[in-house]
């Protein structure tokens, strides 16, 4: 320990100290979500004046980043995202930040094959006395992104969980050229909502088709986060996790006595995760847990590790649907809103799994700032990003009922869809799909 401690001494700077290596031009990677580097952003923000075009790449930043914010014209810094929280969708908004499109389980190779990275800072655990650091939360793109990175910078937070994994959990010592140190405040929160009764109404549809001993994938989001709590309250047993997000509703699973692993084929005994956002009583969960594992997410999220679990159930939001089958998960029209993430990627693997199923929950509509109403399921995309085409959609969800369109034609698909639209919506609907040729006159109507 003596030698590490020596190291660590060595290698021990300010943060304003620490970002000097950063020049104009480079490329800097943030990490992403709890693991975003607090002091060494606030460092490089107040370095603002002496540099220009420094391209920032971050993932799931609930901010604020002060590089970013420090810089409205974006003359010194330009911030990229891998997936967008509210935060960085305001930003998008406001011109300051640029999506990087991408399904999860490809972003570590993205790296490895195709992008530079100058300088690589993120927030890890204390070292141990091997001289470890944890890449805590992070490890799901982490290592991957250290591993290409020129220049390696960590900010240790004493907050962060040291997390068990199977592989590329931690850096050593001897691969970080420089630390920093530094008082944190808590750890962000996934903000979590009280459920509408429409959500709870698809969370109804969908329980009885899980059956005891599945596997789950929750998505980001309000709904699959309730629909955990609502199994968490069933009479199902033996579920496992396999998800890329661990959030609260596994907690609950955890809690309720649910939550076993024991079914699992792949790792059975343990709940398998690419990071973890929630409450502080979530980040306790993991820390130093055996029972839990984070893995990088190109294991995680690959279809075929995904399809190895039976029964395997995948549950995520979306935006929108058109009467093709189109799923958008990650804009509203041309408006960015949050990212691909790996919703593609569990589509595919619980399709591919024995037993195993996709469903895509989305209320049936939604009223805008003005009070109007609008429909979820449209005629078709006119600009919308396509998150899941119409060849990978299976279930898909509302407050009226749930429909399965594999095997479905266009005019099947159609009428699924319709049947289970908002009323208010399903005559003009029905006009829209003769227009495009995929209504035929025995439909019901």
């Amino acid at each position: 320990m003596n030698l590490f401690a020596e190291e660590y001494r060595r290698k021990l700077r300010t943060p304003d100290e620490a970002v000097r290596v950063v020049k104009s031009g480079d490329w800097i990677d943030y990490m992403a979500h709890i693991c975003f580097p607090v002091l060494l952003d606030r460092a490089l923000a107040r370095r603002r004046d002496e540099l220009t075009d420094v391209k920032i790449r971050g993932s799931l930043l609930f901010g604020p980043i002060e590089a970013v914010e420090c810089d409205p014209k974006r003359e010194h810094f330009i911030y990229n995202s891998w997936h967008c929280t509210s935060y960085e969708r305001s930003l998008c908004d406001r011109g300051l930040c640029n999506y990087i499109p991408m399904i999860f389980r490809n972003v570590v190779p993205y790296y490895q094959h195709f992008l530079t990275v100058n300088v690589a800072m993120m927030c890890v655990t204390p070292m141990d006395r091997h001289g470890y650091f944890n890449l805590s939360s992070g490890t799901g793109v982490a290592k991957g992104i250290l591993d290409k990175a020129d220049i390696v910078i960590l900010e240790v937070n004493e907050k962060l969980p040291w997390v068990y994994g199977g592989t590329d959990e931690c850096i050593h010592i001897s691969e970080v050229d420089y630390i920093v140190e530094g008082d944190h405040t808590s750890l962000p929160h996934f903000p979590q909502a009280d459920p509408t009764p429409e959500e709870i109404a698809i969370a109804d549809h969908i329980l009885p088709l899980i059956p005891s001993g599945a596997t789950l994938q929750l998505g980001i989001g309000g709904m699959p986060t309730m629909l955990g709590k609502r199994l968490a309250q069933s009479d199902l047993t033996d579920l496992g996790m396999h998800t890329e997000l661990c959030s609260d509703a596994y907690l609950d699973l955890y809690r309720a006595g649910k939550l076993t692993n024991k079914k699992k084929n792949l790792q059975p005994g343990k709940g398998i995760t690419g990071m973890i956002i929630g409450s502080d009583e979530l980040y306790d969960w993991p820390d130093r847990n055996p029972g839990l594992a984070v893995f990088p997410l190109e294991y995680v999220n690959a279809a075929e590790t995904i399809a190895k679990n039976d029964n395997m159930i995948s549950i995520n939001n979306c935006i929108a649907v058109d009467l093709y089958g189109q799923v958008s998960a990650e804009s509203a029209g041309i408006r960015h809103i949050s990212g691909t993430g790996g919703q593609l990627d569990f589509v595919t693997g619980a399709a591919m799994s024995k037993g195993g199923k996709a469903f895509i929950c989305a209320t049936s509509s939604y009223r805008d700032k003005k009070g109007e109403l609008h429909s979820r399921i449209l005629p078709h995309f006119a600009g919308d990003i396509i998150t899941d085409p119409r060849s990978q959609a299976y279930y898909v969800v509302t407050e009226y009922g749930l429909v399965n369109l594999v095997g479905r034609s266009t005019w099947e698909r159609a009428e699924l869809l319709i049947s289970i639209a908002h009323p208010d919506f399903r005559d003009r609907l029905i006009r829209a799909a003769e227009k495009q040729n995929i209504w035929i006159a025995s439909n019901k109507r």
